[in-house]
């Protein structure tokens, strides 16, 4: 049996995601800050039928609640092979660059940059004990440099510029690693679930969760003859 840490597991897309994975035969086990949340969430899926899931408590801002969270999933199994950065907040408005309170950029770049990297470098070791490692970094098309850069970029976009600039920077996490781990057995891209319907867009997205999720979930199960150092959707992003 797989084995998977989702970060941020406890609603939304990473829910599903969860869901998704167990349901094909993954041990799950579901990341989340507030232990309450976390525990209701795995007794969701086990209500479900899915007994494959387990709650870990990890706040990816905290190095220490990463390294307990890493030493409680090395208790238990031998490897990881699946790691998913999917832990991110939208932060508070306004978010124009030019005028931003420095404070919410930074409270951003906390949760969606630092946090996946010091996650994934916390979890290196178990994920490099596996045959066919994968790390999934949850992206989003607002950090595409492409995509900002084009004539029909959404003028709405203006509003989430601490937010667009924490992907584009995870996105060049991913590509640095990827690199760093190129010719090797790693598999490591960044996904994005397009614009879903979550609480971190007060439910606005017009995608449902189920298929937001398929896009993480159709990389986090890749083999080794995989892509890595990609932004995909159900194709490949232009970064």
């Amino acid at each position: 049996m797989r084995t998977v840490l989702i970060t941020g597991a406890n609603k939304g897309i990473g829910l599903e995601t969860a869901k998704q994975l167990s349901k094909l035969g993954y041990k799950v086990f579901l990341g989340s800050r507030d232990a309450a949340r976390g525990k209701e969430a795995v007794k969701k899926l086990n209500a479900e039928g899915l007994s494959h899931v387990e709650f870990i408590q990890i706040d990816v801002t905290d190095a220490k609640s990463i390294l307990r969270a890493a030493e409680t999933i090395q208790s238990k199994i031998n490897s990881l092979d699946i790691l998913i950065n999917n832990a991110g907040i939208a932060g508070t408005q306004p978010q124009h660059i030019a005028t931003t309170d420095i404070n919410v950029l930074r409270i951003v770049f906390e949760t969606n940059f630092f946090g996946a990297v010091q996650t994934t470098q916390h979890f290196l070791p178990l994920l490099e004990k596996s045959d066919s490692p994968v790390i999934v970094n949850v992206s989003s098309e607002l950090g595409s440099f492409a995509r900002h850069s084009a004539a029909e970029r959404n003028p709405n976009w203006d509003n989430y510029d601490a937010y667009s600039c924490s992907k584009s920077a995870l996105n060049a996490f991913t590509l640095a690693l990827a690199n760093q781990f190129r010719n090797s057995k790693f598999r490591i891209n960044s996904v994005t679930p397009g614009f879903t319907a979550t609480d971190l867009n007060q439910h606005r997205g017009p995608q449902p969760v189920e298929e937001g999720a398929r896009y993480i979930v159709n990389q986090a199960i890749i083999g080794p003859d995989g892509p890595t150092g990609k932004f995909l959707k159900e194709e490949v992003v232009a970064w």
